[in-house]
């Protein structure tokens, strides 16, 4: 047996609601000779007689009646099914994979999961955190949809990257620390240190902010994550060189000088992702709610 017409069974119930071949005619906006062919090839395919013509009003037969029910929820599941993929091809659901540091996850990514959240709650976000150096091969792998990194990063086949946020470094140091108001690199290369891992970006970034001073100092301790180098920093183990991030822990902040640093420092990051023709609709939506955020 052929496999069931959905329109011939939208006709049918169609039928079954109405009472007559004309008025379903005039609802579906269909001819009737259509609608009339439409049950004859449904009974046709399936061997049975499936409406009784009165002369007023065609009703089920019993065969009719159970493919009426179960054909409400076929169709119900099948709007379901087309509305899915609607969802899915418009941007409004769908499941984006982002990778970005953990800097970025304290002090921007929940602004910008929140406002996802209000436009597009359809949409969920598998956060990882990764170095920007992780992120790229993840995203040229096709295992990442979108990177938050560092810029600037070597240029990949079908990757772009744009930038997307300027971060002015800072020094962090103990607040019992007696410092200057502008600290230097030769003032701080004097200083006990606490600094990214020596893979990331922004250990190059601190190193060659200080190799063009002429210094080239060691870390007490390499760590991947901002909130325990703060955390350390207050607790006087060392000092450190961190973007400017805010923070709600007003205690953590009280134990700790946060200065600006003579040269100049910033930390650009970028949103890096495949080529755009290349990206569903729920990437392309979480990448028009981080363009929003855009500061550069």
């Amino acid at each position: 047996m052929r496999q069931l017409n959905l329109d011939q069974l939208r006709t049918l119930i169609a039928i079954a609601d109405l009472g007559t071949f004309s008025a379903a005619a005039k609802a579906l906006h269909l001819a009737q000779p259509t609608v009339s062919l439409h049950i004859s090839e449904l009974e046709s395919r399936l061997d049975a007689q499936l409406v009784v013509r009165g002369n007023r009003r065609v009703t089920p037969t019993a065969a009719g009646a159970a493919l009426v029910e179960r054909g409400r929820k076929l169709l119900r599941d099948t709007d379901d099914a087309v509305e899915a993929v609607k969802r899915q091809a418009e941007g409004r659901t769908g499941r984006v994979r982002l990778g970005t540091s953990t800097g970025v996850v304290v002090d921007l990514l929940p602004q910008v999961l929140e406002a996802l959240g209000a436009r597009h709650a359809g949409i969920d976000v598998e956060v990882s955190i990764l170095g920007s150096y992780e992120a790229m091969a993840r995203l040229a792998a096709g295992t990442l949809d979108i990177g938050l990194v560092a810029m600037p990063q070597p240029p990949l086949r079908e990757l772009v990257v744009t930038p997307w946020c300027d971060q002015a470094m800072m020094a962090f140091v103990p607040q019992r620390w007696k410092a200057p108001r502008r600290v230097t690199p030769a003032w701080l290369a004097a200083q006990p240190l606490i600094f990214n891992d020596a893979t990331t970006h922004m250990y190059r970034l601190s190193m060659e902010w200080f190799a063009a001073a002429g210094f080239a100092p060691r870390a007490r301790i390499e760590l991947n994550y901002d909130a325990a180098i703060r955390s350390l920093v207050a607790a006087g183990y060392g000092a450190a060189l961190l973007p400017l991030q805010q923070t709600t822990d007003a205690a953590l902040n009280e134990r700790m000088q946060i200065l600006p640093i003579t040269p100049r420092l910033t930390r650009r990051l970028g949103i890096a992702h495949r080529q755009r023709a290349l990206l569903d609709g729920a990437t392309q939506s979480v990448l028009q709610v981080l363009t929003a955020f855009r500061q550069v």
